[in-house]
This record gives structure tokens, C-alpha cells and sequence, in this order.
């Protein structure tokens, strides 16, 4: 087996109705930084267009085609990661977009970025009403936990734009200050797919020393998932993966009354 190493991997997403952030995955790219300044990239894209053409049946995809067809040569061409981004996102229309910056160690890169591929663009299902519940069965299932013990009304939901920059719109679920950290909660459902778990895990590391230094208290982060997940799969075991490394702890929501006897003690309510 070969040396492990650590590359950064981006996804390109289709959002064709930017206020709503409606998207879907179409690509993948992988990038590291050589140590003569030269990098390693590759891009993988989908396989065909009827998840696009599902999300946005106006969706002109000769215009997609070009633009990846745009994107693929700069790849090929220039061996600088910062040149490359930056050419990249300058090749971008409004519509399509490149995630934050996510970490994976692998000895085999080619191989690699086809398992990324396959578990973000290819295997990656559109949303439909039954999936798209399980967060909100997880949200549930934590608020009835906060309102048994009593604390409901203590815990709120957390911005993170104090701690990243205006106008961001993600909020930590619910959150309350024990006096020495930060507890912060999350609803994080894997059945519908795992990018929120992946997300979570890059965006979190980012978050934390910023709020630590601003609140002078460490932040603890709890990712609440499924109680019937199948841990298994190979995306599943992929994003759990990711959070554990970034030190999210990750609790099933039937633990929930457990952690809501803690938050009673500790803010005793």
C-alpha cells in the first residue's frame, strides 16, 4: 500500500434557484498541493443529467456541458491550487458552484475521487417528501426530549454568521453555555444522504475557534442522527468518519432523553 496522503475534494453543484438553495451534485474535485508547488487534480462529473432535469426541467444542458467541458481543461492545464480555484470559479456561471473545502487521506487518489463520485454525484438521490423528513423527525424527536426535562425554553438555536461572516445563514439546532463550554446540538439525517454530515464535519473545525476565542468557552458540538441508520453502508461509514475526526460527538436520536437530563442538571432547570 502506498503512502497516505491528504487532499482537499470540492463539489460543483447545480443551483438553479440561488435564494431557495435548491442544488444538486454534478461533480467532484480533487486537488493537493505538491512540494515543489505543483498539484495534483482531478475532476469526476455525473454520468447524466436527470437529476438536474429533475430539480429544473429548464435546465439548458448543451450550456452545463460546456462549462464542465471549460472546467475539465483547466484542471488538465494548470499545476497551481490557487490558480486553479480561482480560474475555476471565474469559468462558473451563477449556476453552478463549488462547495467549501473538504479533507480525505488516501494512498489512491484515482480511486478516490471514483468512491466520492459515486457517493455525492451518482448515487445521490433528489429529496422526495418521505426523505426528506428524517431531519425533521430528528428535530422532533429533540425538541419532545428538551420539553420533558423542562429546558426547552432555555435552549435556543445558534448563528453562526457572528463567527463566520454576515449573512450566513446556518444555525447549530439548539445550543446553551454550561459557564466553561458551549454545547451545541444538531439534527443530521444520513438516510437522505450524507453531504450534511460532510459538510457539518468541514464547516465545524472553521466555526469553533472563532466562537471559542469570542465567548471564552469551548464549543462542543453533538450530531444527532437516524435511530434505524444502516451504519454499514460505506457513505454512511464515510461521514460518521469525517465527524468523529473533527471531534463531533454523534448520538442516535433516542439517546436524546439522556442528553436532555444533562442539559436539566447543568442549566439547573
Amino acid at each position: 500500500m502506498g503512502e497516505q496522503r491528504q487532499f482537499e475534494f470540492f463539489l460543483l453543484r447545480y443551483v438553479p434557484h440561488a435564494v431557495r438553495q435548491e442544488f444538486v451534485n454534478i461533480g467532484v474535485l480533487m486537488v493537493e498541493d505538491g512540494a515543489s508547488g505543483s498539484v495534483f487534480a482531478d475532476v469526476r462529473f455525473a454520468k447524466d443529467w436527470r437529476r438536474v432535469q429533475r430539480l429544473d426541467p429548464q435546465a439548458d444542458v448543451e450550456v452545463i456541458e460546456a462549462l464542465l467541458r471549460e472546467i475539465r481543461a483547466e484542471v488538465g492545464e494548470i499545476k497551481d491550487r490557487a490558480t486553479l480555484l480561482r480560474r475555476m470559479e471565474d469559468s462558473f456561471s451563477n449556476v453552478i458552484q463549488l462547495s467549501a473545502p473538504m479533507q480525505v487521506v488516501t494512498a489512491t487518489p484515482a480511486a478516490e475521487i471514483e468512491t466520492l463520485a459515486s457517493i455525492f454525484v451518482d448515487d445521490a438521490k433528489v429529496p422526495s417528501f418521505r426523505v426528506a423528513t428524517g431531519r425533521g423527525r430528528i428535530l422532533e424527536a429533540m425538541r419532545d426530549a428538551f420539553e420533558q426535562a423542562g429546558v426547552a425554553d432555555l435552549l435556543k438555536p445558534v448563528p453562526v454568521a457572528p463567527y463566520t461572516r454576515a449573512g450566513d445563514p446556518f444555525k447549530f439546532d439548539f445550543g446553551y453555555n454550561t459557564g466553561t463550554e458551549i454545547k451545541l446540538f444538531h439534527a443530521v439525517s444520513l438516510k437522505a444522504g450524507v453531504e450534511a454530515a460532510v459538510t457539518l464535519a468541514a464547516r465545524f473545525p472553521k466555526i469553533a475557534p472563532v466562537m471559542a476565542k469570542m465567548m471564552a468557552r469551548s464549543p462542543g458540538l453533538t450530531a444527532v442522527i437516524d435511530d434505524d441508520l444502516d451504519r454499514r453502508q460505506e457513505a454512511v461509514q464515510f461521514a460518521l468518519g469525517m465527524m468523529e475526526d473533527e471531534r463531533i460527538r454523534i448520538a442516535a436520536a433516542a439517546e436524546m432523553p439522556v442528553i436532555a437530563e444533562v442539559a436539566k442538571r447543568e442549566l439547573r432547570a
